[in-house]
């Protein structure tokens, strides 16, 4: 029987379904075990064949084999039919452990964790001892669900019993331990392992990575006995997602020098990494070498290419990409979309639109929509949701408003994380109310969705509303999570709360045992800059260990310059200048700190060595966006169709603004010019001209909404509260670090930003 099994190894679908009903006539009834196993046919996801094998089963009576039973439902599980598989494995009188293990495992592989941890009760009530995959399976939901207890008790009850421990076993033990943030329980754990794997190291590196502390992680790393492919990324992708690109860098350097094998996930981060460094040269040899393994046309490593040529201000070989692809193999997967030569991939639409926002193009990133639109083209959510993203970052809120319509068009249901999108990019485009009515309107909010509109209030400097709103979220029961405490922090800040703010940042780590990540710490330096607590914010970066993180020392030199501490001032900047020579805002915030206070020559130094290190000061932008066309205006530009009218209209508003208590804040300009150029080089700043065209442009009493892509200068800022209250009219200013609500002569701020 044996050999006819393995003579129907390359047997057809139906000539095994022949055989096997043969085998049932025949009542080789005993074989019928050995045959399911030896069938060519077993792994298949084929649910004709499972239902067949299943009915044949039922018919000749081999059901009654627990060997049989075990295996049909194993081919439902794999067949991802967990209902059937339910079914089946309640009608089986007697259920041994690995009948469990399997409809466990099942559950577990579709995230089922609730279903798994119930059904692993049901096990233990019955009596049956789990074996070591079993247990794997169950640790694997309990660090899921972060259920640190559960997963505790299971750890006791295998030491108490003796249960055999492969390392598979005591990886997932390891992995719970970490995931529900149990550091020193993992740490002993590991060290008491007997035997270890590569995933047994790489999850301890991965464990110091996300614990900042890049020194252990390294440490550890090395003394890898074997690095293979999924280490070096582990390393690599750890270092760049916790702020040390350069070290990373040094990293991917050294897996090339060793010879290790480049995965398409390596060439991903790599290209990731290249696109925050702005390493164009290096973007182009991964490139080459992409292409010379034949890996370009993959999905992730094409996206990352895209996106590195759009960071890169490259946008005619971000389309040069695009245009390469095979449009035929794609019209076979989606024969009902249309395509235009420069289009060829839905997963591209995104990237696309994203890179002409990043680069400041805005009526390129509507074009694509339109086109998009136009061409009826399917595009996916997930795609759809990016393009929304786009639209928050840049602030274009008249595009946001018509991808919703597209949505509602197609029919798509909002569901919550669409809907935490578009509260995000109507917050982020300051219309906090629209965000407010999708909130009302989702029923069932879950984190991402709080969070969301807690982040949007924190923004708007709404802080004790978004306090107010953290509060109420955990009162239903809601556990936050580390992007929650970013905007609750960012509230703090914006809001001058200094005693909720520490209060929140300890509550994180202590108890909902979240390590805390760049953004919490710059909100928490920020938060005591604004409380004029310098010395403190020396000894927070000191006891957290984050001195190599530039966005902190940045921040802190804002609140040097805010508090006029120009000594202090001077050693942050230099600090920054150690990590980041070639930071063209490190030396403009310097050189107007050392203006404003009347300290010309060295404000001139300051110029003199920017010069001199060629450092380019990025262009101030401001822009808004009217019906479908977003207009962008840099300072003194007169390219605009209606450039005389706008300079016109700005001198006569000037003078007027000036006639109710406004004047220039000459402090900004260098002390070589003289007030008169001064104040000509002041009144044409982007964000002026913007305002002028809105004014011109758009109905009287309604809000005025402006983007810029860098800080709002002291002088625009001021300038903004005279208009709002010689008009009557709300301005929106949006800068890189918040909203500016100017209103009856006041600005949210508090002008503090």
């Amino acid at each position: 029987m044996k050999w006819i099994c393995m003579s129907f190894r390359c047997c057809s679908f139906a000539a095994f379904l022949k055989c096997n009903i043969i085998i049932s006539r025949f009542g080789f009834h005993r074989f019928q075990s050995h045959w399911y196993h030896s069938s060519p046919f077993v792994d298949s996801k084929n649910k004709r064949l499972v239902d067949t094998l299943h009915s044949q089963a039922v018919k000749n009576g081999s059901l009654l084999n627990l060997d049989v039973c075990n295996h049909v439902l194993n081919l439902y599980v794999k067949s991802k039919n967990l209902d059937l598989a339910q079914k089946l494995f309640d009608e089986i009188p007697v259920r041994d452990t690995q009948a469990w293990t399997i409809l466990i495992s099942g559950f577990a592989q579709i995230g089922s964790f609730g279903m798994v941890l119930n059904l692993f009760r049901e096990m233990q009530m019955e009596g049956i001892c789990p074996n070591q995959f079993t247990l794997s399976s169950v640790l694997k939901c309990c660090s899921s669900v972060s259920n640190f207890q559960l997963g505790k008790g299971i750890h006791g009850w295998i030491l108490r019993n003796g249960i055999y421990r492969d390392v598979v076993l005591e990886n997932s033990m390891l992995d719970l331990y970490l995931k529900c943030r149990v550091f020193e329980y993992a740490k002993t754990l590991f060290e008491l392992m007997e035997k270890r794997d590569t995933v047994s190291w790489n999850i301890m590196i991965g464990a110091y990575l996300q614990a900042g502390d890049m020194e252990k992680s390294l440490d550890m790393f090395r003394s890898l006995p074997r690095k293979d492919v999924v280490s070096w990324n582990t390393i690599i992708d750890g270092l760049m997602q916790k702020g040390y690109e350069r070290n990373a860098l040094e990293q991917l350097y050294h897996m090339v020098e060793n010879g290790s094998e480049l995965s398409k996930f390596t060439f991903s981060i790599a290209l990731v990494l290249v696109s925050s460094l702005l390493l164009m040269q290096l973007g182009r040899q991964l490139h080459g070498r992409v292409v010379r393994l034949g890996i370009h046309n993959d999905g992730f490593v094409r996206t990352s290419l895209v996106e590195m040529y759009c960071k890169c201000g490259r946008m005619d070989k971000a389309s040069l990409i695009l245009r390469e692809m095979h449009v035929d193999s794609l019209r076979k997967k989606f024969p009902k979309v249309s395509w235009k030569e420069s289009m060829t991939e839905i997963i591209s639409w995104s990237s696309m639109v994203s890179g002409y926002v990043w680069n400041g193009k805005y009526e390129d990133a509507l074009k694509i929509f339109r086109s998009m639109v136009l061409e009826l083209v399917v595009v996916d959510i997930t795609s759809v949701t990016s393009i929304i993203s786009a639209c928050a970052n840049a602030g274009i809120m008249e595009f946001g408003r018509q991808t919703h319509a597209y949505v509602h068009k197609i029919g798509h249901k909002i569901d919550l994380h669409l809907a935490s999108s578009f509260i995000d990019m109507y917050s982020k485009c300051g219309c906090l109310n629209d965000a407010w009515v999708i909130f009302r309107q989702t029923s069932d909010p879950n984190v991402v969705l709080w969070t969301s509109i807690i982040s949007g209030c924190a923004f708007h400097g709404q802080g004790k509303e978004a306090i107010r709103l953290f509060e109420q979220m955990r009162y239903q029961g809601i556990i936050p999570n580390e992007v929650t405490f970013v905007g609750v922090l960012t509230a703090c800040s914006h809001a001058g709360l200094l005693k909720e703010g520490c209060k929140y940042f300890s509550m994180m780590k202590e108890v909902y045992h979240i390590e805390p990540g760049i953004e919490h710490y710059t909100c928490m330096v920020d938060l005591y800059g604004r409380a004029g607590c310098l010395n403190e914010i020396k000894e927070f970066i000191h006891e957290n260990g984050i001195s190599h993180l530039c966005v902190i020392w940045k921040s802190f030199l804002s609140s040097c310059r805010l508090h006029k501490n120009i000594e202090m001032g001077k050693w942050v900047a230099d600090n920054i200048l150690q990590l980041e020579p070639s930071d063209a805002g490190t030396y403009i915030l310097l050189s107007n700190m050392y203006a404003t206070n009347h300290k010309w020559e060295e404000a001139a130094r300051v110029r003199s060595l920017m010069r001199k290190r060629e450092v380019k000061k990025h262009p101030g932008q401001s822009w808004m966006q009217l019906k479908d066309q977003v207009h962008t205006f840099v300072m003194g530009d007169r390219s605009h169709p209606q450039a005389m009218e706008i300079y016109a209209y700005l001198d006569k508003l000037i003078g007027r603004v000036k006639e109710i208590g406004y004047s220039f804040d000459v402090k900004l300009v260098m002390h070589d010019v003289e007030e008169e150029q001064g104040q000509v080089l002041l009144c044409h700043h982007s964000e002026k001209l913007a305002l002028a065209y809105a004014i011109i442009y758009t109905a009287s009493g309604t809000p005025i909404r402006i983007m810029k892509n860098l800080r709002i200068c002291t002088d625009c800022h001021n300038f903004m509260k005279y208009t709002s209250q010689l008009l009557e009219r709300e301005i929106i200013v949006r800068d890189i670090h918040r909203f500016h609500h100017f209103k009856h002569g006041c600005c949210s701020c508090g002008d503090y930003w």
